[in-house]
């Protein structure tokens, strides 16, 4: 071996960097000018696969040239409209000494080849030799090498080819299946090679033609596995790489749910982006060169939600809220659509990579790339509003957190509100409106209960107001007033005579349809069992035993740790008339309805002894035939499921679907008295879970009412187990006969609930 061979091998093996001008020149001032240094193939291997892709008199760009003869057998083949670049100078120059006289219309320019001059859909063909590999070293990234694709992409003709000889590496392949997806008909050749006992990477052409359509369309091959020349873990790779690309767009064309960039979709993924596709919605990436990547979801509303205040709009998710069946089920999100009053609302859905960024910069962010998103070409200027899930909290401040081996980690924090209730507002119109809220964290964005601190209340650490539901319902309705100087929470007293939370109020008004009854138990003196599964904050038992002195209530509840944070933060007491037991909810329930039947069998086996101890047997010797008094089985009237749901995913927030299935429902029925009356606080903003649960409901209860809050997503079921039913045109009076049975010291209260009443409907 020579020295300049010597040389030029050292070099090869310290060139390291194959995106270095400078260490190019060098290795081309070595090389000299009349020794071509080809890469992968000889032309005697390209001919023939090479020529059968070209058209008939191409415009032909050869990015990345180098001292390559290729240009120059292109040439001689009858191919004279031939531009070489190259950001090596000395490379050029070589080239273009060797050629001017022998192939006078070759043409050379100096030029970067991921920053081309040359005016867009310039070329029929790109011939690219190594030039995308070279730029693909594994420690750069992908950076220069998504720049030049994107260069090639733009600098061909409509039916124009990229023509690109590689090594068929999996990073490199990933590149340019990615960057040729949409609107490019794509396929990989094998290109054959010399016979040699010295084993070498093989080298493959990737042909991909621009197309006007945006239909995907799979990538085909002329080989398989048993016809390539070489074996291992290159033809495995490509083998791989090229099944699952394909997978990728029958996933795509499939509708499968995948995430689209937005490069993907300028390049028509899902059809003109400019143009509004009602009823349609797409998810994506939104990222790259900007300071965050975001997933976002663009949803173009129904004709018939217009008019439209906004031709597109951005809806931004915190990361605390994202989860919600709102803002991660299509059903929820075509609903925040509806509200927006956009035309294509752009949901985008933050996460942990956020956290630490102000909404003013997130805003910054993304201002730029939403502009993209935009139907129309927007020449009028308008703007694009950006919106925001709020909790609508003015002041926050956290008195305790604990962590339960039940619930998970749960907080007991006091807010002030931007906006508050009229009732309140008029009961207490110069007071502090300070509440207090026990917040699982399992279900971020449930306040699980809710308490109204006030001075006007009993002596206990907190006052009550319980509430289940998620941040978006009716607290957008209160206005919190700032606290007097120097005033402190701890210095408020709990206020148990008022509810805020609209769906309690609801529960209450439901009493409506079993008024007689209650009326007629407490006239008499005796007591009114209920039960009440899930207690929170213990609020609603407690309002319920102020109000009823009558009721009897029995409160279940699975975790000892929400019992002792409703005792020390939420001024939870028992007494005679009200017990906690902790318990699981279902399996409380079955004991009722199990002792409820033995005592009934008991009570029947009683009264037959008895008669036929009196009386002759009858002719058939059984005595059952007799009528059955005496003993009261040990049934309830009143059971209320008031739980929430740990799986957030299934679309209701509550109850936990256990508590809605037809089995337990059964149960339900078999506990309660004949006048009993079955409660539940349905949470779900999908119409067709409320649909399945009521109907499920239908099949046990002889009558189901209803009870649907207009600012609320909570919805309250009353199911009655008498064969007969009250009548609507009874409404007005057995709401009268529930006001007089409600001991409340502010009349407001007690109307607030009576004008409930009239929202109840029966369902039939």
């Amino acid at each position: 071996m020579g020295k300049k061979e010597e040389q030029l091998a050292e070099l090869l093996g310290t060139l390291g960097d194959f995106t270095s001008k400078e260490n190019w020149d060098k290795f081309f001032t070595i090389r000299g000018t009349d020794d071509a240094f080809e890469w992968y193939a000889e032309w005697s291997e390209l001919r023939n696969p090479l020529l059968s892709h070209l058209p008939p008199q191409p415009q032909i760009l050869v990015p990345g040239c180098g001292s390559s003869r290729l240009s120059e057998h292109l040439y001689d083949a009858g191919f004279n409209s031939i531009t070489n670049i190259d950001f090596s100078k000395v490379a050029i120059s070589d080239c273009l000494r060797r050629n001017v006289r022998h192939r006078p219309d070759m043409r050379w320019r100096v030029m970067d080849m991921t920053a081309m001059q040359f005016e867009d859909e310039a070329f029929d063909v790109v011939v690219d030799k190594g030039g995308l590999d070279a730029l693909m070293e594994p420690e750069l990234g992908p950076k220069l090498g998504t720049q030049y694709l994107s260069e090639v992409r733009r600098v061909l003709k409509s039916g124009g080819k990229f023509i690109c000889l590689t090594l068929a590496e999996s990073h490199v392949l990933a590149l340019i299946f990615s960057k040729f997806r949409f609107g490019w008909k794509m396929g990989i050749h094998a290109i054959p090679q010399k016979p040699s006992s010295k084993p070498s990477l093989q080298a493959f052409m990737v042909v991909a033609e621009k197309q006007v359509s945006s239909v995907l369309q799979e990538i085909t091959s002329s080989f398989n596995d048993s016809s390539l020349a070489l074996k291992g873990s290159q033809a495995s790779g490509l083998l791989e790489a090229v099944e699952k690309e394909n997978q990728i767009r029958r996933d795509y064309s499939t509708g499968s749910d995948v995430l689209y960039s937005l490069e993907e979709l300028q390049l028509g993924a899902r059809g003109d982006l400019t143009k509004l596709c009602p009823g349609h919605c797409f998810q994506l990436t939104l990222g790259g060169d900007s300071r965050f990547s975001y997933r976002a979801v663009v949803l173009d509303a129904q004709e018939s939600s217009g008019p439209f205040a906004y031709h597109c709009g951005v809806f931004i998710v915190p990361k605390t809220r994202a989860h919600e069946w709102l803002f991660s089920s299509e059903e929820g999100q075509w609903m925040v659509v509806e509200s927006s009053k956009a035309a294509r609302l752009v949901m985008v859905l933050l996460d942990a990579s956020h956290v630490s960024a102000s909404m003013d910069d997130i805003q910054k962010d993304l201002s730029p790339l939403v502009k993209q998103l935009a139907p129309g070409k927007d020449d009028s200027g308008a703007q694009i509003p950006f919106m925001m899930a709020s909790d609508g909290i003015k002041q926050r401040n956290i008195v305790h957190q604990v962590t339960s081996t039940i619930t998970g980690p749960v907080i007991v924090e006091d807010v002030i509100y931007e906006n508050v209730d009229g009732d309140i507002s008029r009961i207490l119109p110069s007071r502090d409106l300070t509440f207090r809220r026990l917040v699982f964290q399992r279900s971020e964005g449930l306040v699980q209960s809710e308490a109204l601190l006030s001075e006007e209340g009993s002596n206990n650490k907190a006052g009550e107001t319980e509430r289940k539901k998620t941040n978006s319902s009716s607290k957008s309705k209160r206005r919190g007033i700032q606290r007097r100087s120097g005033e402190t929470s701890h210095q408020l007293k709990v206020y148990h005579g008022y509810l805020a939370s609209s769906y309690h109020t609801g529960i209450l008004s439901g009493l409506m349809l079993i008024s007689s009854y209650l009326e007629s138990m407490a006239s008499t003196q005796k007591s009114v069992k209920a039960v009440v599964i899930g207690l929170g904050a213990g609020l609603l038992p407690m309002f319920l035993h102020r109000c009823m002195p009558f009721m009897h209530t029995e409160v279940v509840e699975l975790d000892p740790v929400v019992l002792k944070l409703a005792k020390e933060y939420f001024s939870f007491v028992e007494d005679d008339h009200l017990q906690v037991h902790i318990a699981d909810g279902i399996q409380f329930v079955r004991n009722v309805a199990n002792s409820a039947a033995a005592d009934e069998i008991s009570a029947v086996q009683e009264k037959e002894g008895a008669h036929c101890n009196t009386e002759p047997p009858s002719s058939n010797g059984s005595c059952l035939e007799s009528h059955v008094e005496g003993k009261v089985p040990s049934k309830v009237d009143i059971v209320i499921i008031d739980v929430d749901s740990a799986d957030s995913s299934s679309g209701m927030t509550c109850p936990a679907a256990d508590f809605v299935q037809e089995t337990f429902l059964q149960t339900v029925k078999d506990a309660l008295s004949e006048k009993g009356l079955f409660i539940i606080n349905l949470v779900s903003r999908s119409q067709a879970i409320k649909d399945s649960v009521i109907s499920r409901m239908k099949v046990v209860f002889s009558h189901l009412f209803c009870l649907q809050l207009e600012e609320d997503v909570n919805e309250v079921i009353f199911g009655l187990c008498s064969a007969s039913c009250i009548k609507e045109d009874s409404f007005p009076e057995a709401a009268l006969q529930l006001e007089k049975l409600l001991k409340l010291e502010h009349p407001e209260i007690s109307q607030s609930i009576i004008n409930t009443t009239k929202k109840l409907r029966q369902l039939k």
